[in-house]
């Protein structure tokens, strides 16, 4: 019996795969515990119309991402910090002040974890700091470390 999985089953398939399974297993398990439902027609065209829709929104996130992308481009995050001698600081700048002044400032919400700081800003100046926006799609914020 063909069947189509509506959940992940152990060793016998991942949720929205269509397999062949044998009837028992499929009329006395995957049915009755609603783990997959068989694959009719119906059911077919249904399983095909939400991959396409799934498919639609992904295409709309990477478009989106890349219009975000183009906006940080164009952007540069001023952040002041105490600094001695050397253009040293007292301190350092993390990813969470970048997101907090992209956000006060530009009105963009970027998660500080999507900020990929190898190590923290230690010094004044410019830095090119890279953000993961989309699994494809990485941009770049300029920040510029001012002193207070």
């Amino acid at each position: 019996m063909k069947v189509i999985f509506t959940q992940d089953v152990k060793g016998k398939g991942k949720k929205g795969e269509v397999k062949n399974v044998s009837d028992g297993y499929a009329r006395n398990y995957l049915l009755k515990n609603n783990l997959a439902k068989e694959a009719t027609t119906g059911n077919m065209k249904e399983l095909q119309a939400k991959k396409n829709k799934e498919k639609q929104l992904e295409q709309e996130e990477l478009e989106e991402a890349e219009q975000l992308k183009d906006t940080l481009g164009k952007l540069e995050v001023k952040l002041t910090a105490k600094s001695g001698d050397a253009g040293r600081l007292f301190g350092s700048i993390t990813s969470k002040q970048i997101a907090d002044e992209l956000k006060k400032t530009h009105k963009i919400k970027i998660d500080k974890r999507k900020i990929e700081l190898d190590e923290p800003i230690r010094s004044l100046g410019y830095t090119n700091v890279p953000v993961k926006l989309h699994p494809e799609v990485t941009g770049t914020i300029k920040v510029h470390v001012e002193e207070a």
